[in-house]
């Protein structure tokens, strides 16, 4: 009892003295201040879906373009996570069906026991994309990054983006606020725990998004142009 008498003396005296409303005016003004609250929490991913939806496509039905841009998404032993070999599955798919002429692997190289464009690189390679059609991003450390750099470091300005359907709309506007044309692949997913997560992550992703698409700020590595993607589409 003395113990946690002496824990409730820690707690600030303000949040001791919160109490739930009592009376019903009371009550209805903070299911108000709730409603109000969810609602401006969920305006961001209600523009993602409102701005990108029309553009979300299929593998058999998506619009040609240049170049395929696969977003990183974890590797299990240095290996493509499942939801990875999906992506780059589709990806190789494009490229196999004549849809895209090269693909732009961009992803997380922060750290020497981590390379994720080094891994879809390999992947792709022995799905029977050919090495000289593939080019990495090594600086793609989240969304905004990857789309950014496309345009401002590898002169992307059509594509066709590839990730998983909980991803791409949020893609997809994040581009387009780059200066990318694209239409995207949503890949299916297993509805899995990972499923459920990126779900619940991209809720609270969406506001990010929308700051970045507003603010368009630099990424956080930029670096000089790269021609590698015009040689692999030569």
């Amino acid at each position: 009892m003395r113990e946690l008498r002496a824990r409730l003396g820690r707690i600030p005296g303000g949040l001791r003295r919160i109490r739930p409303p009592r009376t019903r005016r009371g009550q209805r003004r903070a299911f108000q201040a709730v409603v109000v609250l969810s609602v401006l929490a969920l305006l961001p991913a209600t523009w993602l879906n409102a701005t990108a939806g029309s553009r979300v496509r299929t593998v058999a039905d998506v619009p040609a373009a240049p170049v395929a841009v696969v977003f990183g998404a974890g590797l299990w032993n240095g290996a493509p996570s499942p939801y990875l070999a999906h992506r780059l599955d589709a990806a190789a798919r494009l490229y196999r069906d004549g849809r895209v002429r090269a693909v732009l692997v961009t992803g997380d190289n922060s750290r020497r026991d981590y390379d994720e464009p080094d891994a879809m690189r390999g992947y792709l390679v022995r799905h029977g994309v050919p090495a000289r059609r593939i080019v990495s991003d090594y600086a793609g450390f989240d969304t905004w990054d990857s789309c950014t750099r496309a345009r401002r470091i590898f002169g992307v300005d059509r594509a066709v983006l590839v990730s998983q359907g909980f991803h791409i709309r949020r893609a997809l506007a994040l581009c387009e606020a780059a200066g990318i044309d694209a239409y995207g692949v949503g890949v299916a997913a297993d509805h899995d725990v990972t499923w459920a997560y990126g779900g619940v992550r991209e809720i609270f992703a969406a506001g990010k998004a929308t700051a970045e698409a507003l603010l368009r700020p630099d990424p956080h590595f930029l670096g000089p142009k790269e021609k590698g993607l015009a040689q692999a589409l030569r």
